[in-house]
């Protein structure tokens, strides 16, 4: 499969990385499902969060858009176009562009956040003028947010609710714009530089832990590909072109499948049984394990989703929904992979 360097800007094959499975599954599913809520990433530095991130949305096919659509909305999709859009939506040309994968600076404010209103335009001359922010950009694309544990709790919040409800309403003075917000929301940080309140972090739908890798020779040869990659991209980006397109490929018939895989009535009994037995608050926990197990199911292009499936997957799922005991020296993820055994192996 032949690649040109004027097509193919150098970004790291998401099959080219090394190990970090989890991080990896995590991103996969909320590509295959957004309303499964994001992933919160949490690790030390230096263990590919960045990287892994940004290959994800590179493998990506590419969407359809109306051509100059501050929201890159779908042409098709008539529920979710906002005003400004319907206007001209009769005589629009469309185009194909990569999957938006937005940055959001630490120093971000509510204005570049979430786009501001022109209120002087608006009152003298009756024509709402908005100037899209972050989540316009993000629509139906990737929100990455580095240090997220760092970011001002308020900026927080607009972001998952907007995650969560896939709109964003920016309103100033009486006068309010409504847009489509639909991404997946991707934040990472490091635990030694603060957590998030237990508050923000529940509404994270998936919570992936990456350590660094001990192994003498696994670091050798991660390191031995990062430089590989650093000397000739273009070369590397060849080398993996097969296994990209196979991955691809993957995750679009998991998305079509994605409708029409079911989980029984006992297997949803059971991971309720292990919320319960958890003491998770609300009942976020049960929704996003029932999304993340038919994702999984579908990624490996099955209708029904089966016991390992969901014990794939409910880690990632309930970690960070525990309350936490200071007292308790068992790991989260451990304690989650004890009452999933003592439910689904009893």
């Amino acid at each position: 499969m032949s690649i040109t360097k004027d097509i193919v800007r150098p970004v790291f094959p998401f099959t080219a990385i090394i190990g970090q499975e989890e991080m990896k599954l995590a991103l996969i599913l909320n590509v295959i499902d957004p309303k499964i809520g994001g992933v919160m990433i949490m690790g030390d530095r230096g263990t590919g969060k960045s990287t892994t991130i940004r290959a994800i949305a590179d493998l990506l096919p590419k969407i359809q858009v109306i051509q100059d659509d501050p929201f890159n909305s779908e042409p098709n999709d008539y529920e979710p176009l906002n005003d400004i859009t319907l206007n001209n939506v009769q005589s629009v040309n469309t185009t194909f562009i990569n999957v938006p994968m937005i940055d959001l600076p630490l120093g971000a404010t509510e204005d570049r956040v979430c786009g501001t209103i022109d209120i002087e335009k608006a009152l003298t001359e009756g024509i709402k003028t908005f100037e899209p922010g972050l989540l316009a950009k993000a629509n139906r694309g990737i929100l990455y947010v580095d240090e997220v544990n760092l970011l001002d709790d308020h900026l927080v919040d607009i972001l998952l609710d907007a995650s969560a409800s896939g709109w964003n309403t920016v309103e100033r003075e009486g006068i309010s714009i409504r847009h489509p917000a639909r991404f997946v929301l991707v934040g990472s940080g490091n635990p030694e530089e603060g957590e998030l309140r237990p508050q923000l972090l529940d509404r994270f739908g998936m919570h992936a832990e990456i350590k660094t890798v001990k192994d003498p020779a696994l670091r050798v040869e991660i390191v031995e590909q990062r430089s590989k990659f650093d000397h000739d991209p273009y070369s590397c980006i060849e080398e993996y072109a097969d296994k990209q397109t196979l991955l691809k490929s993957k995750i679009t018939d998991a998305q079509a499948l994605l409708p029409d895989v079911i989980i029984d009535f006992s297997l949803r009994m059971k991971i309720s049984q292990v919320c319960g037995q958890l003491d998770v608050d609300g009942l976020r926990g049960d929704i996003v394990t029932n999304r993340a197990s038919k994702a999984f199911a579908a990624y490996n292009g099955r209708k029904q989703v089966e016991v390992n499936d969901i014990k794939k997957v409910i880690t990632l799922c309930l970690r960070h929904r525990l309350r936490k005991d200071p007292l308790e020296s068992i790991d989260s993820g451990e304690k989650v992979q004890q009452i999933v055994a003592k439910v689904f192996d009893n």
